[in-house]
């Protein structure tokens, strides 16, 4: 089984996937943190990968995988990714003064993929500290990281009730409907915010994030109670049970005058200010 999610070196993302009791990562996500000058890191590496065959390292060349991956236009596609050993070698051939720090990067994070394994608590404070390096408040980190939660549970039900992945957009689709009057790439654009490179959930203030739980939550509290199954039922369940949040919003606006939906977001006034120096 093999699941995806980003590490941060130097405060940049890059993409990975565990897969086979291995951590592999995005080798063009690797070049572009090692700041190699002057150099576009997709051609990069497609050079790199014609110098390994060329020189006859066919044993590295044959350990590149190709793996789905979220891409800058926010769909999933074939992406090459190589494990630590793997990289260690191709890093061998890129001329970089990070390349020693992020040699010791790689291992430091095998070894903590081992001790989440064992403690699956690690995980979710690790995901923690990313939240804080990049400047949000712990409150909302808190919230966050609970959304999280809630979502994997609707997922693995989904999962267990025989819904595809390719599905998977779609119930997102009718659940945030439901809640909010609007999906999410209207969200998207209703916040500003693009599809290549912000993810929704990261830009939303603490009550979106508080009634996007309740409608995942009563979504799958209903899917469990009716026991749907298959794509049609898991919709339905969906529409109707997202409502649930839908309707708890509209209440709360009727009570406060003000609109839960907004065009603002999350980001605390220091991580505003270092965005602005981006």
């Amino acid at each position: 089984m093999s699941h995806s999610s980003l590490a941060l070196f130097e405060q940049k993302e890059i993409r990975r996937i565990w897969h086979d009791e291995k951590w592999y990562f995005s080798i063009v996500d690797i070049i572009s943190v090692l700041d190699v000058t002057g150099r576009e890191p997709r051609k990069y590496w497609s050079d790199i990968k014609k110098k390994i065959i060329i020189e006859g390292y066919t044993e590295v060349s044959e350990k590149i995988g190709q793996f789905k991956m979220m891409a800058e236009d926010r769909k999933m596609r074939l992406t090459d990714c190589a494990d630590t050993e793997t990289l260690l070698r191709i890093i061998q051939s890129i001329s970089s003064p990070k390349a020693e720090p992020f040699k010791r990067w790689l291992a430091q994070v095998g070894y903590e993929r081992i001790q989440e394994i064992d403690d699956p608590e690690l995980a979710m404070e690790r995901m923690r500290s990313l939240y804080e390096q990049k400047w949000y408040t712990k409150d909302w980190i808190d919230k966050r990281v609970r959304g999280i939660a809630v979502r994997k549970g609707m997922t693995d039900e989904w999962d267990e009730r025989g819904v595809e992945k390719k599905e998977y957009g779609i119930l997102t689709a009718e659940i945030s409907r439901a809640t909010f009057g609007m999906t999410p790439s209207e969200y998207l654009d209703y916040k500003g915010l693009t599809k290549k490179k912000d993810n929704l959930r990261d830009h939303m203030t603490d009550l979106e994030i508080i009634f996007t739980m309740l409608g995942e939550a009563s979504t799958t509290e209903i899917m469990k109670q009716k026991d749907s199954k298959g794509f049609r039922e898991v919709q339905k369940a969906s529409k109707e049970w997202g409502t649930v949040a839908g309707n708890a919003r509209k209440e709360l606006e009727t009570k406060t005058k003000q609109k839960v939906v907004s065009k603002s977001n999350c980001l605390s006034p220091e991580r505003k200010k270092l965005l602005s120096k981006l």
